[in-house]
């Protein structure tokens, strides 16, 4: 396993070029992501069959040559359980690998479970026993020690023949096209812009509240929102979720109160001020500007019912296809779609996933007549 660690523009340039070359090139990236709100990125692992490239964004200024790699629609990238990947090329270039599949998703269509991590598929497939004693470990750190190095580039030489058994496994049942759209699913979730308006209706919880805690949590999760980008700081280190909630719950006005109802008192100290002033507002709101009560699905009347005829339907179908259960449609993909039918009205600019590509002819519909 030979690679070259990049580390000068020239280089990054010859070795893009030749990759563009290519028609299929392996990706992987190695990040921390510990207090930041933003993944760091430490080291990119680049394949296309013959270079192995360990490229050190650390150590380039101008990282163009890569981000028309990643745009160059005549190459196809493959990774693996790309998810957070996806959202690190989006944080540093500003866009995606585009074509991409995912060979964790390829797995899924050859009856793996979804989360097949990348270790057990090379050992499934290939017959190799892989260390990942180095995923926890600093990429930001340099010098990068022998052992990083080569546990960073084993990501992407195995990924090839791993990726060409796959992909002739996968076509034989008919499934590539299927798994192409399921990878593009994948970049549509985690790229998706955030409204910070509506970031309140993330929190764990939030569906406990009045209408009238609503209007105090709703902007103090838009502040905190905002603060967290700012700052490249992780929400939860920014104010924690169940503080919020407190700090809304309670209308809490003043320092001392956060402290006693248990808010940690180094984000009382640095962010009171802010607080005080955005419940004092937020109080203010007229009772018609109320933010809705937010209903849970399973609050709805039938909604256990019907969760449970749509789940023996996703059962049925896993058994015909061979695909798993969770993988055809999750509890979230099910309630997606009831909050499709009863909170959208069937809206078809926003399909849920059982109603789109793939999964709406053997599933999908089936489970629309259900809900019907």
């Amino acid at each position: 396993m030979n690679y070259q660690i990049i580390t000068q523009f020239n280089e990054l340039e010859r070795v893009c070029l030749l990759a563009r070359d290519a028609d299929v090139v392996m990706l992987d990236t190695e990040f921390v992501r510990t207090r930041t709100y933003f993944p760091q990125l430490g080291l990119i692992q680049l394949f296309d069959g013959e270079n192995l490239s360990l490229i050190d964004p650390l150590s380039l200024d101008d990282m163009s040559p890569f981000t028309q790699l990643l745009q160059d629609t005549s190459v196809l990238k493959v990774l693996h359980a790309c998810g957070e990947d996806l959202e690190v090329f989006q944080n540093a270039f500003g866009c995606v690998p585009f074509p991409m599949v995912d060979t964790q998703v390829m797995a899924a269509f050859l009856g793996y479970g979804l989360s097949t991590g990348f270790a057990s598929l090379v050992k499934d497939l290939l017959g190799v026993e892989l260390d990942k004693s180095e995923s926890r470990t600093d990429w930001l750190a340099r010098p990068l020690s022998q052992k990083q190095l080569d546990y960073a580039a084993a990501d992407v030489f195995y990924l090839q023949p791993m990726y060409e058994q796959l992909l002739e496994k996968v076509t034989q049942v008919d499934w590539w096209y299927a798994a192409q759209q399921e990878s593009e699913l994948l970049v549509e979730k985690r790229i998706k812009s955030v409204n910070p308006d509506n970031v309140y209706l993330d929190i764990k919880g939030a569906w406990q509240l009045r209408p009238k805690e609503l209007a105090i949590l709703k902007p103090l999760a838009t502040w905190r929102y905002h603060e967290a980008v700012k700052r490249d700081l992780a929400l939860n280190f920014v104010v924690r979720e169940n503080e919020l909630l407190t700090i809304a719950r309670l209308a809490l006005r003043s320092s001392k109160r956060m402290i006693e109802e248990g808010v940690d008192p180094h984000a009382v100290r640095r962010h009171s001020t802010k607080l005080i002033q955005i419940v004092k507002d937020a109080m203010q709101t007229p009772e018609d500007q109320y933010p809705e009560k937010i209903v849970p699905l399973m609050d709805y009347p039938g909604y256990k019912q019907l969760f449970k005829k749509l789940k023996d339907e996703v059962k049925a179908v896993s058994q015909t296809t061979g695909l798993a259960t969770e993988f055809l449609a999750s509890k979230k993909q099910l309630n997606q779609l009831l909050s499709w039918v009863w909170n959208d009205q069937r809206d078809p600019e926003h399909l849920p996933d059982v109603m789109s590509g793939w999964r709406l002819p053997i599933l999908g519909e089936r489970l629309e007549k259900l809900v019907d």
